[in-house]
């Protein structure tokens, strides 16, 4: 008897006491009930064979549909990749070889609207840009160096500060606060990237290009968004060239009057996106004065970086491309993409939550649907000019006339 148990298949405990096991969710429908349960009912046991073949129809249909969503994907990326190919070859050979001929062609405003590849990005920016203030290597390293040792000088003095006692701290520091500021707001700028930050290779020269402007132009010096405008110049070009679109961009009026704080100027320019918001967006607009929402409350932040802070930095990388093609227009025309884009969810806000969103935008924002939204507002350089003459005529008459004459645009 011991020499058969030995020779015999262990059972296991389950089965011994006549319970099938269960090995999968499937089991629980095809495997009959145990000898010691009642046997299934036929109109149950049909039902379940029903929800199975159900469950197997709608995983069916899931693994169909993320194949079907895959292959899409990768069809979407060899098409961008062709066109990028193409497009790259296109501006290589005939657009920027031709540029003062070609810049305003259909063709090349066609092209322009679709994005920049990423290699010719930096020189297409450098051609729009300009360089009006006729800033030269020498000038931009006299500066730079300006900056360096307005750098290296702080650090010292705090050294200093750290080893001396708290008495003679007040004596013996003062601190320098545009540096500080740069210094700061250089650290912060696109933390995901993680180039910008200390020790990264980008941080110092995006100081050194910030330093040099605040001191190139000490009457506007540092201005907190003035980073994120400066980085993504770097990411695109060289030093030397970035120095010189950021200055030339900065001296561009929308960008003058909100660096230099201007305050009659800035308001003039939100007067004239409620215009353009009033003929596009009209219940929307209704909505935001219900709500006391004005637009310096979110327009500001977007104006100040040029959305590279807002958006994510691809899609703000090609609203910079049709910046750099049609000018201030285009920012208000991006303004209203966005605000179209999520009309339906903003109307359902409240101030409070309209300001937290408007301010902090979906980081998933889609690229294709942000532009037809924009492609669906349009706004002429005529016109564009037109309401802001308009709107500055309204500020000039609430300016008192002392301070009219001390102003440097208002008083033309």
């Amino acid at each position: 008897t011991s020499e058969k148990s030995a020779t015999l298949p262990r059972v296991s405990s389950t089965r011994s006491r006549g319970v099938a096991p269960v090995l999968s969710t499937t089991g629980l429908i095809f495997e009959n009930r145990p000898r010691n349960l009642p046997a299934k009912d036929p109109k149950e046991e049909k039902r379940h064979r029903q929800l199975y073949q159900q469950m197997i129809e709608v995983a069916k249909k899931k693994e169909l549909r993320d194949l079907q969503e895959q292959q899409k994907k990768q069809e979407d990326q060899s098409h961008h990749e062709n066109f990028v190919v193409n497009a790259l070859a296109t501006w290589n050979k005939e657009i920027l070889p031709n540029w003062d001929n070609m810049r305003n062609a259909k063709k090349v405003l066609e092209l322009w609207w679709l994005g920049l590849p990423p290699s010719v990005r930096g020189r297409v920016w450098k051609l729009a840009f300009g360089n009006d203030l006729h800033i030269t290597q020498e000038l931009f390293e006299i500066f730079r160096c300006h900056a360096e040792q307005k750098l290296l000088n702080n650090e010292n003095s705090k050294s200093r500060l750290r080893s001396e006692d708290l008495a003679a701290k007040s004596q013996n520091f003062v601190t320098d606060s545009v540096v500080d500021l740069i210094t700061m707001d250089v650290s912060r700028t696109f933390p995901s990237l993680g180039i910008f930050q200390k020790g990264g290779p980008f941080h110092n020269v995006l100081y050194k290009v910030l330093g040099a402007y605040s001191c190139y132009r000490p009457d506007i010096g540092y201005v907190q968004g003035m980073a994120f405008l400066a980085a993504v110049l770097l990411l695109n070009m060289e030093e030397i060239d970035a120095f010189i679109c950021f200055a030339n961009l900065i001296n561009r009026p929308m960008q003058m009057a909100f660096f230099s704080v201007d305050q009659p100027m800035m308001r003039a320019y939100f007067l004239a996106f409620e215009v353009h918001l009033q003929d596009h967006l009209p219940k929307l607009q209704s909505h935001f004065t219900e709500q006391g929402l004005t637009p310096d409350l979110y327009l500001t932040d977007w104006i100040f970086t040029l959305y590279s802070k807002s958006l994510p930095l691809d899609v703000a990388s090609r609203v910079w491309d049709l910046f750099c093609r049609d000018g201030d227009e285009f920012l208000f025309r991006t303004a209203l993409g966005i605000l179209q884009m999520f009309s339906s969810e903003l109307m359902k806000m409240e101030f409070i939550t309209l300001a937290q969103f408007l301010t902090k935008l979906p980081e998933n924002i889609s690229e294709e649907n942000l532009f037809q939204s924009i492609a669906n507002i349009t706004i002429t350089r005529e016109k564009f000019n037109q309401v802001l003459t308009e709107q500055t005529q309204k500020v000039l008459q609430l300016y008192p006339a002392d301070k009219l004459k001390q102003h440097p645009t208002l008083r033309k």
